[in-house]
């Protein structure tokens, strides 16, 4: 007779098992990659694995994040398949023997959230919270209800992210202006799991804190006010001890990251900014004196300025055009930098020689500012040029996420650039950007669009555009 095995799923010690012990209203807990953090928050629901009326709602801000390989969706099958969870592929759900529930959601749009109004969830799990809104968490928090004899809660997961309304929740749990400069932004141990309460004051819409739900009750004179308490519990790679047993490669992965994201990811710092050379690092640009034969397709971008310096007028931005070659063994150099500081007739017979010097072979593509103004200056540049191969496109604003493609292959020392006499000046702009919209960025506009032509990369649209924001950050 077949003896059956018994499964037993738990938490690890440390930072897991406070995360599911842990009584508050709200607890969330990560604040760097690996720690553990989206298991503990799919071993939560099993608590209640014998209370028929639970369910618990768990949420990325896009359904493929859920379904992608080694997702939430795939982990969720490993773990409760084990312990007879029957899965609805179609629906993102789970069912146990006793009727308990997990279903797996998006909230791609603010409007989502009214989908669960009148909802009787006993949990909403946010799995990495700071690529949410503030409008959704504060709708679900204010929606927690339960039938299930099980006060309402949420359980979310997070990595670093300053420009995030996370940030300001996890501001007493994290080192401020109080510590050295070099303790800033990194989590307090001995406030690990502590408890706060807070409610929102109504006239000011800001969240008033108390160390207990009396004292935000004797701030507001009413003991009426709704309250909830809420915790962080930090988290990093040195707790996740069976996930760096499976992968020990992980931490090396962490570490060869660029400053900022190591910073964030594998120390867990929240108020990391990029200095200059963070975005681009001048040294890692080779010099090479000679263009190599074999390139297999070139494009010259331009970011087009009808400006001229005049009295009055500060920094006018350039027209610049940049000129890139792709090789099959997946390099890139940067062959030439066009400048010019005119008034548009000018720049445009500029450019128009620089195309007859480049030849026909050199794709040309100018960036295509937004409204019909924008469609009209289109038309007039490729009736210009032509005889060339000549494409215009709108393009994201967000010139951060424009620059990520080329950063990442700096980053890896796949971009080389062709000794001139425009090096220098390419290179400070390069090496001084740090993402600040009133920077310099003319040329970085001009390489980025040459660049991701070359590479095949995506115009994003605005929703991908959101998208990406949430997840690099910004």
């Amino acid at each position: 007779m077949a003896t059956q095995t018994k499964v037993r799923l738990g938490p690890q010690p440390g930072p897991q098992t406070m995360f599911l012990s842990s009584p508050a209203d709200i607890a969330l807990t990560g604040g760097a990659a690996f720690g553990g953090k989206s298991y503990g928050l799919l071993l939560d629901p099993l608590r209640h694995y014998n209370n028929r009326k639970f369910g618990a709602v768990i949420f990325r801000r896009e359904t493929p994040s859920i379904r992608n390989q080694g997702a939430l969706w795939d982990t969720s099958m490993e773990m409760y398949s084990q312990v007879n969870g029957h899965p609805r592929q179609i629906e993102l759900e789970w069912q146990f023997p006793s009727g308990m529930r997990v279903k797996f959601s998006h909230l791609e749009y603010n409007k989502t959230v009214h989908q669960w109004q009148g909802s009787q969830v006993p949990m909403f799990g946010f799995d990495e919270l700071t690529e949410f809104t503030q409008y959704q968490f504060d709708y679900l928090a204010s929606r927690l209800r339960s039938g299930s004899g099980v006060p309402g809660y949420i359980r979310a997961t997070c990595n670093p992210k300053r420009k995030s309304f996370v940030r300001t929740l996890v501001d007493w749990w994290i080192k401020g202006n109080d510590y050295p400069p070099e303790e800033r932004g990194f989590p307090i141990p001995e406030r690990s799991g502590k408890l706060r309460w807070y409610a929102r004051d109504k006239y000011t819409d800001k969240l008033v804190w108390g160390n207990s739900k009396k004292e935000v009750w004797d701030k507001f004179s009413s003991n009426k006010v709704l309250t909830l308490s809420f915790t962080f519990i930090p988290s990093n790679i040195d707790d996740n001890k069976i996930g760096n047993k499976k992968d020990p490669d992980y931490r090396a992965k962490l570490e060869n990251m660029p400053r900022v994201e190591r910073m964030q990811l594998l120390e867990g710092n929240w108020d990391v900014e990029p200095m200059a050379g963070d975005m681009f690092d001048r040294n890692r640009f080779e010099i090479i004196e000679a263009l190599p034969a074999g390139w297999v397709s070139c494009c010259r971008f331009w970011d087009k300025a009808g400006t001229k310096p005049r009295e009055g007028r500060t920094s006018p931005d350039w027209t610049r055009g940049a000129k890139m070659y792709r090789y099959p063994n997946g390099l890139y150099v940067i062959a030439h930098m066009a400048s010019l500081q005119d008034e548009p007739g000018e720049v445009n017979e500029f450019i128009k020689t620089i195309a007859t010097q480049d030849g026909y072979s050199v794709k040309i593509k100018e960036q295509q500012d937004p409204g019909q103004a924008g469609k009209e200056e289109a038309q007039t540049f490729t009736r210009m040029l032509g005889g060339f191969s000549v494409t215009t496109q709108p393009f994201s604003k967000n010139k951060v996420l424009r620059a990520a493609p080329l950063r990442a292959q700096v980053f890896a020392r796949n971009v080389k650039m062709l000794r001139g006499d425009w090096n220098e000046e390419c290179l400070d702009e390069l090496n001084s950007w740090t993402g600040d919209k009133n920077e310099q960025d003319d040329q970085i506009d001009a390489l980025s669009g040459a660049f991701n032509e070359l590479a095949g990369v995506p115009v994003l649209g605005k929703d991908e555009v959101a998208r990406m924001g949430r997840l690099m950050g910004g």
